[in-house]
């Protein structure tokens, strides 16, 4: 699906360019990340919806057969254990088109990387 590289500004149009099905999983995917960090700001980032606050929390993308799940290489090593269903690689969780989202799982990677930004940004020197 990522064949066609145009350009979007918002997340509703990058969402919007997918067929029906793929459409909904996006849609419960933003919805999940919203709830879980409703301060963070949307984006497009690399031609990928994201999701910043104090730096980048999270991207997702569609892809042929799966919708990716970026939460960077700590959030996949914090969660290595409940990612062993899914292909995974350094900051990647590859989430199956024909199967249900772990959106409990995928909450809970959010606020992990909410609250690691945060204590991040504490520690910088003003």
């Amino acid at each position: 699906m990522e064949k066609n590289k145009k350009s979007y500004n918002t997340i509703d149009k990058y969402i919007a360019r997918f067929p029906d099905g793929v459409q909904k999983k996006l849609k419960e995917m933003r919805e999940v990340i919203q709830a879980s960090a409703p301060d963070a700001e949307e984006r497009i980032s690399y031609q990928m919806p994201a999701f910043y606050l104090k730096g980048i929390l999270v991207y997702f993308a569609a892809f042929k057969d799966h919708i990716g799940f970026f939460p960077t290489s700590s959030g996949i090593q914090a969660f290595e254990g409940e990612c062993s269903g899914y292909k995974t690689s350094k900051g990647t969780l590859q989430l199956p088109l024909d199967k249900p989202l772990p959106l409990d799982l995928i909450g809970r990677m959010v606020k992990f990387r909410v609250a690691e930004n945060i204590a991040k940004a504490a520690k910088k020197p003003l």
